[in-house]
């Protein structure tokens, strides 16, 4: 009978180790779904903003060329 209740207490602990690891597999699951989600998110926020800045830097772009500041001088044909 000593035997059966050490069996009984070895297979209840073999239980609540397996759910304890379970539990920890489905959390870590959760955890890396929530990182790719977050990665993704990132990623698209990083497009948007390389086509901002490539439209911010094409406007600056025309700025400079429409601004006399910005023009490029000659200076051999000054000095003639």
């Amino acid at each position: 009978m000593n035997c059966d209740i050490d069996g009984d207490l070895e297979n209840q602990a073999e239980m609540e180790e397996k759910t304890r690891l379970i539990n920890q597999v489905l959390e870590l699951q959760h955890t890396l779904e929530d990182l790719s989600a977050r990665v993704d998110a990132v990623k698209e926020e990083n497009l948007k903003l390389k086509s901002e800045n490539q439209v911010l830097g094409q406007y600056i772009e025309n700025l400079m060329s429409a601004s006399s500041v910005f023009q490029t001088t000659d200076t051999k044909s000054k000095r003639k």
